[in-house]
């Protein structure tokens, strides 16, 4: 068996860690606190020709050891925990994160150079043992930032992307880790806890192995292929299925005639690709099956990269939308008990990412319409056919406040109205034609997005389902309005309809605030273990890769 060179190094030169920072060796430490300090004058932290990321974190993490230095013995030589950090940035991999950000290349090397220097004849030695100390910690740091909380703020790449901001001390947790020799552990210990994100990584694995085999032919454009007909394209079609793992069939003696079996492989690949299931290998169904394996594998890291994104803790219980797949699942203790199919904001009107606790329902709503779509969408049916308001149940009232008079429609001179003048407050009242439907799920926040049923019930037979305004229009509201108000007897499915066919709009706050996280996955693994890639309908995946290339700012 071979065995890195390299490691046996780092093997022969670490000892245990020494017992606490009295025992520092004093020629290191005193290096330590000569690089900081003649760094906090400079503009940019180097050490070792690295730029520091931790410009804050660093002077303070050392200045509160008396600058005693983290990986480095009292007798100069390296401690286990140097090996254990280097074992966890060459697996940085696994988790979609690049390990040369980590300083890497440069800790080999300056590791190499202290087994190969012999103490007492190198005159620099403590000075690059300084050093080495310096990035270990910045390198320690910046993964344990970047497990945490990822790599990218959202907030930076989307303007309707909150990020889950949750404070923690990185040194105090590296010293921790650092004093119980668990360096592996606590960095583990800061990945999203979640199953998806097990499920992803997991994924990540397979298709990398799967790429060692070579890139996967691309199947030549030409008509659509579909059962019952026999191409030479079948063949590859079939190959193709084959390495992703939706044709589990033997190939067989006719691999160019397209069959029932083959059929069944194609839906399962359109289905997890958010495609039309109808067993015909059309143009989209084509573009998707040609997409590289680099192209996939690059999907999966981006969406690992949003795991971090998101609180470490959901709820026991929550109400859990993404956007991109369409869906909306209430999950409870980790399992999916209810889901529905739901409709989001269209490109231009984008539904927003956060998370926020679900608090009341409203039975039988009324619509107050905000400014943007009353100017935008309702103002040019208005000046159309001034009939439109009455026909669906709109009133007006001259301005926002709860005051505010109402006034009578034909009595406006709606033709010289315009977005600069319209001053107007429109409301649609409750009713089975309400745009809102019959019941509205309210989680207060600074969109003022929220889930509501829908009159519009044809458009949840769609693939892709944004005809929103940025609200989530739900498919099944009864089921999630018993459910959130406690399955009380009086609430039951039937009750609530009962309330709605009562006619009278009525707000009922819930016994159990749940919370609701609106979340955005291009890439993801269900329960079962089937992969799916969706299409990225607001075309977030492109910023965020683009973002995670870039220069790394200080921290």
């Amino acid at each position: 068996m071979r065995i890195n060179k390299y490691l046996i190094a780092i093997w022969l030169i670490c000892e245990t860690i020494s017992p606490n920072a009295a025992n520092a060796h004093p020629a290191v430490a005193q290096h330590i606190s000569q690089i900081i300090q003649t760094n906090a004058s400079e503009k940019e932290f180097t050490c070792g020709k690295e730029r520091i990321c931790g410009v804050l974190l660093i002077p303070q993490f050392y200045q509160n050891r008396g600058w005693a230095p983290a990986w480095i013995a009292s007798d100069g030589s390296l401690t286990g925990n140097v090996r254990e950090l280097i074992n966890a940035l060459q697996s940085s991999p696994l988790e979609g994160l690049s390990p040369e950000i980590y300083h890497l290349q440069k800790v080999q090397n300056l590791v190499s150079d202290m087994h190969l220097s012999r103490p007492g004849l190198d005159p620099d030695r403590f000075f690059h043992l300084a050093e080495l100390d310096i990035l270990l910690t910045d390198s320690f740091l910046l993964y344990a930032s970047h497990l945490r909380s990822g790599r990218v703020n959202p907030e930076t790449i989307h303007t309707e992307w909150v990020a889950f901001h949750t404070e923690i001390d990185l040194s105090a947790i590296l010293t921790s880790a650092l004093i119980n020799g668990r360096i592996s552990e606590t960095l583990f210990q800061l990945n999203p806890p979640h199953p998806g994100y097990r499920r992803l990584k997991d994924a990540l694995h397979n298709y990398r192995r799967i790429a060692l085999a070579g890139e996967w032919e691309q199947i030549h454009s030409g008509p659509a292929l579909k059962t019952g007909e026999k191409d030479p394209r079948v063949i590859m079609l079939r190959k193709r299925l084959k390495i992703s793992e939706d044709f589990p069939e033997p190939i067989p003696e006719e691999p160019s005639f397209f069959d029932a079996k083959l059929e069944q492989a194609l839906k399962r690949f359109q289905r997890r690709h958010g495609l039309e299931a109808d067993g015909v290998a059309g143009k989209n169904t084509l573009n998707e099956l040609n997409k590289s394996i680099e192209q996939r594998i690059r999907q999966i890291e981006l969406n690992m990269e949003r795991w971090r994104w998101i609180p470490h803790d959901l709820g026991r219980r929550y109400i859990l939308v993404n956007i991109a797949d369409f869906v909306l699942e209430v999950v409870e203790e980790g399992n999916p008990i209810l889901d529905m199919r739901v409709v989001v904001g269209r490109d231009y009107r984008r539904t927003p990412v956060f998370s926020e606790t679900m608090k009341y329902i409203v039975l039988n709503p009324f619509w107050e319409v905000p400014f943007s779509i009353a100017v935008k969408d309702k103002l040019p049916l208005i000046q159309k056919d001034t009939a439109y308001l009455s026909k669906n149940n709109f009133r007006v009232f001259n301005g926002w406040e709860e005051n505010a008079r109402e006034i009578d429609p034909y009595s406006i001179d709606w033709s010289s109205i315009g977005r600069h003048n319209f001053i107007y407050r429109l409301r649609q009242e409750p009713g089975p034609e309400n745009a809102l439907g019959q019941i509205k799920f309210m989680f207060p926040n600074r969109f003022s997005v929220y889930l509501h049923h829908t009159p519009q019930r044809e458009l949840f037979n769609r693939t892709v389902r944004t005809f929103s305004s940025g609200c989530i229009r739900i498919e099944k509201p009864l089921d999630l309005a018993a459910y959130v108000l406690g399955n009380d007897p009086q609430w039951s499915v039937e009750g609530i309809r009962k309330a709605i066919e009562a006619g009278d709009n009525r707000t009922i706050f819930l016994k159990h605030p749940i919370p609701v996280h609106l979340l955005y996955w291009t890439a993801w693994v269900d329960p079962d273990g089937v992969v799916n890639f969706w299409e990225d309908v607001y075309d977030r995946d492109i910023p965020l890769d683009q973002a995670l290339k870039e220069k790394l700012p200080d921290s």
